[in-house]
Formats: C-alpha cells, sequence, structure tokens
C-alpha cells in the first residue's frame, strides 16, 4: 500500500523495528525562532520578566523534552542519547534557538533536536505570553542529521 516506513501493508501504524540495524553515532541538528516585539526583548536583556531567566529556562526545556521525545511523539523510539545541547540566542527580532543531539544507536535522533527546538520555543512563549501578544514561532527546521 505504502512506502512509509510506520505504515504496514494494511495501512496500519506501526513502530518501525530497528533491532537488526546497527550501532552507528547519530548526530541532529535543528534550528527555530521566535519573533518578539521590543519591549519584550529588552525585559529578557534585563532579565527582568517575572517568571525567571527565560533563555536559561528554554534551553532547560529543551533538554528535557528532547529526553522524552518518545513520550510526545507516538511512533518514535526510546533511545540512550549521549548529549543534547540547547542554546536560545536573543537578537534584535526575538530569539533563536539550535539544538544538536547525539546518540550511539540504530537509528536517528533528529525527532529528539527537532522536539527540543519546539519545546525551547514554547517555553519562551509561556514565559513572555504576559507581555507580548505578537509573538511568532517559525522556522522550526532540521539543519543537518548524520549516522557514521
Amino acid at each position: 500500500m505504502s512506502s512509509l516506513s510506520h505504515v504496514d501493508k494494511e495501512g496500519r501504524a506501526r513502530m518501525v523495528d530497528v533491532g537488526g540495524k546497527p550501532d552507528q553515532k547519530r548526530v541532529a541538528r535543528a534550528a527555530g525562532k521566535i519573533c518578539l516585539e521590543p519591549a519584550t526583548i529588552q525585559l529578557i536583556t534585563a532579565n527582568d520578566m517575572k517568571k525567571g531567566n527565560v533563555l536559561t529556562v528554554a534551553e532547560i526545556a529543551g533538554i528535557q523534552a528532547a529526553k522524552k521525545t518518545s513520550e510526545w511523539i507516538p511512533l518514535c523510539h526510546t533511545l540512550q542519547l549521549t548529549g543534547i545541547k540547547v542554546d536560545a540566542v536573543l537578537n534584535e527580532e526575538g530569539v533563536t534557538i539550535t539544538s544538536v543531539v547525539s546518540s550511539m544507536g540504530p537509528t536517528g535522533v533528529e525527532m529528539e533536536a527537532l522536539t527540543a527546538v519546539s519545546a525551547a520555543l514554547l517555553t519562551i512563549y509561556d514565559m513572555c505570553k504576559a507581555v507580548d501578544k505578537k509573538m511568532v514561532l517559525s522556522d522550526i527546521i532540521l539543519l543537518e542529521k548524520t549516522k557514521k
């Protein structure tokens, strides 16, 4: 019926069996951004947001989310991640989030990298929603995935 790996020949969803694949070093990089009003950027710069340090909390949220990706995305495997780095960088338009996730295993970590970015952006949205009604999350993208 389909060449999709998560759909069987009858069209039912399934989790792919990766048990026969060799362990390889897997790395994925993802990014995304949130546009903020200038006043919100000022509050973040001055660390005056009532909920705390927005950038640090967003980075921690991204790390936590990457570790829980298989609980968010139904057909993702539970992975033993070997590294997670999430960076939140404030700029004149808002915040850019980048993530790098790595593992040693039989399947990729792109969903973990994308989940890290998404959760970090949602955290910024949550922390700033009281002062900024015009926030826009955008450009969530997988930048790279490798295996060796």
